[in-house]
């Protein structure tokens, strides 16, 4: 029997949603999966205690938070801090990540324990996706300036690192922050990404309107790319440590905590 007109339109705008959904990701329209375990990842500049603010937080509203103590050194082997981290959560689990390790939540987030992504001011590729290539369709922010190499490891300058990547945090917390900052290996890069989670996974992401590391329309057009549930917060790159109750908001609606 052939197929009228009027069905045969239904049945392509059909096609053409579904399609919609599986190349853009999973909206974080239903309700989400109850999860107590919180994975958190950190990005350059920076250690596993710039999550102090959010973890000090999620403790008190009864989960469990983990930070991962990013090596900086090469992806595979940041992925596999952050897989080695994930093996051990007991149940459902959110995978949080800032800035760089964006990419380790989109490559580790396929994980089984993963039940939610959640990026703050992050890198969000595509599977294989040159990140440096689509950061070069945006403005270039001020912080790129300020990376110093010393060979094969980088770092900020003081300078940038108290202007471009903190600098909605009193100075004095601020020139803490860069002492105790990670160097990274050049090597870490040039690396991509050859899976991505958000695919799959319901997201969550936090754009940073004040940020002067990853251009703010870049965030949102990563977060729009990934049909994520998105928030915009007032704040520099560090809206995790500037703004730690509008994040740690975040994160509990993704675990499926009641946040009123």
């Amino acid at each position: 029997m052939m197929m009228n007109r009027r069905a045969f339109s239904a049945a392509l705008v059909a096609g053409a949603a579904a399609t919609l959904l599986s190349s853009r990701g999973m909206a974080a329209t239903s309700a989400p999966v109850k999860a107590r375990n919180i994975v958190l990842a950190h990005g350059l500049f920076a250690d596993g205690s710039c999550w102090s603010e959010v973890i000090t937080r999620l403790q008190a509203a009864g989960l469990n938070a983990t930070a991962v103590q990013n090596p900086l050194t090469t992806l595979p082997e940041a992925v596999a801090a952050v897989t080695r981290v994930l093996d051990r959560q007991d149940g459902p689990t959110v995978l949080v990540g800032h800035s760089f390790s964006g990419m380790l939540v989109t490559e580790a987030g396929v994980h089984p324990n993963v039940s939610a992504l959640v990026y703050v001011a992050a890198r969000a590729p595509d599977a294989g996706e040159d990140y440096t290539a689509l950061a070069k369709t945006y403005p270039t922010p001020p912080a790129s300036a300020g990376i110093v190499f010393d060979g094969d490891e980088g770092r900020l300058s003081e300078a940038a690192f108290l202007r471009d990547f903190a600098g909605d945090l009193p100075e004095a917390k601020a020139k803490v922050l860069y002492a105790v900052q990670q160097p990274f290996q050049k090597a870490l890069l040039s690396g991509k990404t050859t899976q991505a989670a958000w695919r799959s996974k319901p997201s969550w992401y936090a754009v940073s309107t004040e940020d002067r590391t990853i251009d703010p329309d870049l965030e949102r057009f990563m977060a729009k790319r990934m049909g994520a549930k998105t928030i915009e917060v007032k704040a520099s790159h560090l809206s995790l440590i500037s703004h730690p109750d509008e994040i740690t908001r975040l994160i509990l609606e993704a675990a499926g905590q009641n946040t009123d």
